[in-house]
């Protein structure tokens, strides 16, 4: 009878890559558990400080970022209406843009406000039904962190008038605002156009998923090494 068994140093090798492997897969399950507790700890703080009441905008500045974004703002001053900027967005109304406006403040940087979508026929102010609020307002929202750049595989272009993300510090230089605040606020809701509350807070939670994927590769490779031992073992005999 032919003899079935391996060199004794392939198997010894095979043993150890298999060891490593699962080891390093039962790691990584370990970790997207750890990292299911930190979404969870997230999504709780996101969803208490969505229902704290607002605060006024310029409090904000300094804190660290994760204490900033989606807390609910109020912020006071004028639109420079004659600043707007229009910034791609894909929203459950469709594909359009945001309206971003700055509110202008006596002795205070100006803050960029989004008033809201506006559907591609409604790009032009004298089009939309409601007219643009004019004289000293308040803005009740939601503060965001600036998005510099631009958007996946598009950048900002400025000159064109093209923009593809909220970049704060950007949007005031193609408009000639010298000052600004770092962060701009959501507006809340609001209707008929720009329609406002519009903003998604959501946080994609698949380190379950991806834990259990883990744990059952390592059970795989562990239930692999077993059977080539005992396969072994059964050629020897």
């Amino acid at each position: 009878m032919a003899d079935r068994r391996r060199p004794v140093w392939l198997l010894g090798l095979i043993l150890t890559l298999g060891t490593v492997l699962a080891v390093t897969l039962a790691g990584l399950g370990v970790w997207q558990f750890q990292r299911l507790g930190w979404k969870k700890d997230l999504i709780a703080r996101v969803e208490a400080r969505l229902a704290s009441d607002p605060v006024p905008v310029d409090s904000l500045i300094g804190q660290p970022d994760p204490l900033v974004e989606y807390q609910p703002a109020t912020v006071t001053g004028r639109f420079a209406h004659d600043r707007e900027l229009l910034v791609k967005a894909v929203t459950e109304l469709g594909g359009g843009y945001w309206v971003l406006t700055p509110l202008i403040r006596d002795g205070a940087p100006a803050v960029f406000v989004n008033r809201g979508f506006v559907p591609p026929d409604q790009r032009d102010p004298a089009t939309r039904d409601d007219p643009s609020p004019t004289g000293e307002v308040t803005v009740t929202g939601l503060a965001r962190l600036t998005e510099p750049g631009g958007a996946f595989l598009r950048d900002n272009d400025p000159e064109g008038g093209w923009w593809y993300s909220r970049d704060v510090a950007a949007m005031a230089d193609a408009v000639g605002v010298p000052e600004v605040l770092p962060i701009f606020v959501d507006a809340g809701p609001s209707d008929p156009w720009p329609v406002g509350g519009l903003t998604v807070v959501t946080f994609r939670n698949t380190h379950l998923s991806y834990a259990l994927t883990w744990f059952a590769l390592c059970a795989m490779v562990v239930g692999g090494m077993v059977i080539l031992i005992r396969y072994e073992r059964a050629g020897r005999d």
